[in-house]
């Protein structure tokens, strides 16, 4: 039980967002009203997907250092779950925008910037699926997982920044401040924020051992 002691509290913490995030008070503010509830699930699935790529690259460098299959395995596990965040961040901040912003999508460069982010990775599970040899497959897929984390971290936080934007926080747009996120939210949105990571480590570690009894299977 003290082994998993981080999955419980992973849980908790999602169940208890999850539930003040619908239910606790909120400040009244324009535009947003309501919609600020969005922010205890959209930000921590961009967080997540943050964690899970970082876990991702490091298990990559390993992989050339050593040549251990388990850490390609870890890698590409910890990236299948780094895009399922992404893809849900995407989701949820296309559902906040257009009850913001008037349109799930308004080609902000947040937004664009975000998908050719999360592109960088679709573009990973491409390329190892197009190379049938496993260790030049493991070992071409960590150096891309290398070179991409990084164009990842600009499109996601250096170039938003550099322009025009909607999104708080990126062009000039302030971001949510300490009067914006009052006593109230910050009790949710930070344990909301560590809950899914715990949650998203969870799976990826439950994929990778799932995976390596499948290859002692076909071996």
């Amino acid at each position: 039980m003290y082994k998993n002691w981080w999955k419980i509290l992973g849980a908790v913490l999602v169940v208890y967002s999850t539930v003040c995030g619908f239910l606790a008070g909120v400040p009244s503010l324009a535009i947003l009203n309501e919609s600020i509830r969005n922010l205890y699930f959209h930000v921590p699935m961009w967080f997540g997907m943050i964690v899970l790529f970082s876990i991702s690259v490091y298990y990559s460098v390993k992989y050339l250092s050593t040549n251990d299959p388990d850490h390609d395995l870890k890698a590409v596990e910890s990236i299948n779950i780094g895009v399922v965040y992404g893809i849900l961040g995407i989701v949820t901040g296309s559902i906040w925008a257009k009850y913001t912003w008037g349109q799930a999508w308004s080609f902000d460069v947040k937004q664009n910037f975000a998908a050719i982010a999360l592109l960088l990775y679709f573009a990973y599970l491409v390329l190892r699926n197009a190379i049938d040899e496993e260790q030049k497959r493991a070992k071409i897929s960590a150096i891309y997982n290398i070179f991409a984390f990084p164009i990842m971290v600009v499109l996601l936080f250096v170039l938003p920044r550099m322009a025009d934007s909607l999104h708080p926080g990126n062009g000039g747009n302030p971001g949510f401040n300490s009067y914006d996120l009052d006593s109230r939210m910050r009790a949710v949105f930070y344990p909301a924020c560590l809950g899914w990571i715990l949650i998203g480590c969870w799976i990826y570690n439950l994929r990778y051992r799932i995976r390596k009894i499948e290859n002692k299977q076909n071996s």
